[in-house]
C-alpha cells in the first residue's frame, strides 16, 4: 500500500543520529555477550530499597502511596534531600523551592538546557562528555562548545586527564552563558580535585556563567578521595543548578528517579516545564527512595561503616575496580584506573596489534568493539563517542570504556575472555 502523506518532522530532530547504546546494547543482546558496555549493576538490588517499596505496594488502603503526589516532589523526598545537601554545601536548602525530583537525572539535565539556554546561546561542555549533553543543548537550540580534556602519553590513572584551561577561556565570548561539569566523570573516572574545581569556579564568576553540576555518581567515591561538590565552593551556590540520581545512589537504575537543586531563581524555569511536562514523578517509589535515604543518612553521619551510602557502595565497587583492572592486564590492555564511578577505560592498542579488523568509516574503537562483542562475546562501549569532532574522535579511539558495577559471575566470564585474549 503506497501513501503521499509525508510529513516532514521538526527541523531540530533532522541532524541527530541514533544513541550509541541502541546499537551496542542491541549487539550485546543479539551475540549473547558478556555485557560489560552499558552503564548499570547487573547484581540485586539493595535489599532494604526495595523491602520499602515492597512494604508500600502491600498497603492499597495508603491512599497516598498510590496516587499523584506533590508535583515538584514527594514532600518526604524534597525534606530529606534539602537536609542532605544543606549539608553537603554548607548553606539551608529550601526543600519547597530549591529542589525538584524528576524523572530520572535525564530530565533534569533536559530541564536545565530547556530552561535557560535561548537560541545561540553557547554552553561549554568538558570532553570526553556524556553523549546526551550534545543533543539536549542543541534541541534547546544552543550550541555545544567542547573543551576537550588532555591525557598524559603512558597514563595509567584517570587523573591524569587533564583541563586547559587557558583553552578554555579563549573559547568563551558574549554568547557563552553555561558550563556544564560532570564530576565524577564518565566515561574516564576521574575526580576532579579540589583546585581544578576552583578553577573552574574562579572562570564561572569571571564570565558570569551558570554551571550545571551533573554529580550522579557523587557517592562512588573510595578510600581517601574527596568528592568536593561544585555547589559547595564559595559562592557557587547562587549559579549552580546540582543533578542527583537515586538510581545511582542506590543502585536501582530503572525507578528512574533524580533531582535538580539549586537556588530558588535558577529552579523556576524547570519548575514551568516540569508542570507542563511530566506534572509529577511515581509516588511509591519517591516515598521508597525518600525512606531510604531517611533509614541510611544518620548512619552516613554518624555511622559510616554501616551506611550504604557512605562505604558499602563505594567498598563493593573499589574492589571490583580492582578486580577488572587485574583482569584487562591479562588480557594485554593497558587499564585507565578510575578514582571514581564504575567505568573503567583501556587501552588495547597492544592487543591490536596483531589483529586484522575490517575497515570501516567508524572510528577504530568503533571497530574493535564491535569485534570483540561479536567474535569474542564481551560487550563494551567505544569512548569515542564521548567527542563530537571527527578530529577528536580519530585522536581518541585507541580505548574502550567497560562497566566494572556488575556481578562477580559476570566479572568471571569476562575474565575468561580476557585471559584467552591475552594468550593469542
Amino acid at each position: 500500500m503506497t501513501s503521499s502523506f509525508s510529513p516532514k518532522p521538526a527541523e531540530r530532530t533532522a541532524d541527530h543520529a541514533a544513541s550509541i547504546w541502541v546499537e551496542f546494547t542491541t549487539l550485546a543482546a543479539e551475540t549473547k555477550a558478556v555485557n560489560l558496555g552499558q552503564g548499570f549493576p547487573d547484581s540485586p538490588a539493595p535489599k532494604f530499597v526495595t523491602d520499602l517499596l515492597e512494604n508500600l505496594s502491600k498497603q492499597p488502603e495508603l491512599t497516598a502511596a498510590h496516587q499523584y503526589t506533590r508535583g515538584y516532589g514527594h514532600p518526604m523526598l524534597v525534606d530529606i534531600l534539602a537536609k542532605m545537601y544543606s549539608h553537603f554545601y554548607n548553606v539551608q536548602v529550601d526543600p519547597m523551592n530549591e529542589v525538584l525530583v524528576t524523572v530520572g537525572a535525564y530530565l533534569s539535565l533536559y530541564y536545565a538546557f530547556l530552561g535557560w539556554v535561548n537560541k545561540g546561546d553557547e554552553v561549554l561542555i568538558i570532553e570526553p562528555a556524556y553523549d546526551c549533553y550534545y543533543p539536549q543543548v542543541k534541541f534547546a537550540g544552543g550550541v555545544p562548545v567542547p573543551i576537550v580534556m588532555n591525557l598524559a602519553e603512558g597514563a595509567t590513572s584517570a587523573s591524569q586527564f587533564t583541563i586547559d584551561f587557558d583553552d578554555m577561556e579563549k573559547k568563551i565570548n558574549k554568547k557563552t552563558k553555561m558550563l556544564v561539569i560532570n564530576n565524577p566523570h564518565n566515561p574516564t573516572g576521574k575526580l576532579f580535585t579540589r583546585q581544578e574545581l576552583e578553577k573552574l569556579a574562579e572562570i564561572a564568576k569571571k564570565h558570569n556563567l551558570i554551571v550545571i553540576a551533573d554529580e550522579v555518581y557523587e557517592f562512588h567515591v573510595w578510600d581517601k578521595n574527596d568528592m568536593v561538590r561544585f555547589a559547595s565552593l564559595p559562592g557557587m551556590y547562587e549559579r549552580t543548578i546540582s543533578i542527583g540520581s537515586a538510581g545511582k545512589a542506590f543502585s536501582v537504575t530503572g525507578w528512574k528517579l533524580g533531582w535538580a537543586v539549586g537556588p530558588k531563581q535558577l529552579l523556576e524555569p524547570l519548575k514551568a516545564i516540569h508542570q507542563n511536562c511530566v506534572f509529577t514523578c511515581s509516588t511509591p517509589t519517591q516515598m521508597a527512595i525518600a525512606q531510604a535515604f531517611q533509614l541510611d543518612w544518620p548512619k552516613f553521619l554518624n555511622d559510616p561503616k554501616n551506611s550504604y551510602l557512605a562505604t558499602g557502595l563505594s567498598d563493593e565497587l573499589r574492589d571490583k575496580r580492582d578486580k577488572l583492572a587485574r583482569m584487562l592486564e591479562e588480557g594485554n590492555f593497558r587499564p585507565i584506573i578510575p578514582d571514581a564511578g564504575y567505568f573503567m577505560l583501556a587501552d588495547y592498542s597492544h592487543l591490536k596489534e596483531g589483529l586484522k579488523l575490517a575497515t570501516e568509516q567508524d572510528p577504530d574503537d568503533f571497530v574493535f568493539s564491535r569485534w570483540l562483542c561479536r567474535e569474542k562475546k564481551l560487550a563494551v562501549i567505544p569512548p569515542s563517542a564521548f567527542y563530537s569532532s571527527r578530529e577528536q574522535k580519530e585522536k581518541n579511539c585507541n580505548m574502550v570504556r567497560l562497566c566494572y558495577f556488575k556481578k562477580n559471575d559476570t566479572l568471571d566470564a569476562a575474565e575468561v575472555i580476557l585471559k584467552k585474549l591475552g594468550k593469542e
